[in-house]
């Protein structure tokens, strides 16, 4: 992955411009997985703690299945839980854990991908952003793509110490194998 530096990134983001309009669309379902929001164990810890709730009362597993052969069903993350055509926490046309939110939703409308900055429709592009907020966006998508890729790093290293077990239905995240049941 292309990893530019803070300040450049910021300054691409300033450029491109951005001013959240508080509109909740991010959080709304378009199409099939258009709020599919990925999280990993630490954001979803960090929203249990906020909110008090429980892990499977926030995150449920990523809705793609791989079966192994041997009837192990598993999936590789966690995303959190919608209601309908919205995000649980979507209250309002508000963010009902903005303070605790996830990096994806931190960073929205970017992502920094293989390429370098990727930028996904928002009516709140093309406005001025303050060289400050650009620079936290900027901070912000760095940290999340070091999460995201030690997030990545550890259940690859589960997954492949992983011993045959058949029968089951599992989410492996970065803390190793959770078995899903029902």
């Amino acid at each position: 992955m292309l990893m530019e530096p803070e300040t450049a990134l910021a300054a691409r983001i300033k450029a491109i411009g951005f001013q959240c309009q508080r509109c909740g669309d991010c959080c709304r379902r378009v199409a099939r997985e258009s709020n599919l929001v990925m999280v990993g164990p630490p954001e979803i810890r960090r929203i249990c703690t906020a909110t008090g709730r429980a892990w499977r009362e926030i995150a449920e597993p990523y809705p793609e299945f791989i079966e192994d052969g041997q009837g192990t069903r598993y999936t590789f993350g966690w995303c959190l839980k919608r209601t309908e055509d919205r995000c649980m926490f979507l209250e309002h046309d508000h963010c009902a854990v903005y303070d605790h939110r996830p990096w994806i939703c931190r960073t929205y409308p970017f992502m920094l991908g293989e390429e370098g900055l990727m930028v996904f429709e928002c009516p709140g592009l093309g406005r001025d952003i303050a060289d400050k907020d650009a620079v936290a966006i900027a901070r912000n998508l760095l940290a999340r793509t070091r999460a995201e890729d030690e997030e990545y790093a550890a259940v690859k290293m589960h997954f492949m110490n992983m011993k045959p077990s058949g029968g089951r239905t599992l989410v492996i995240d970065s803390e190793g194998e959770k078995p899903i049941h029902g």
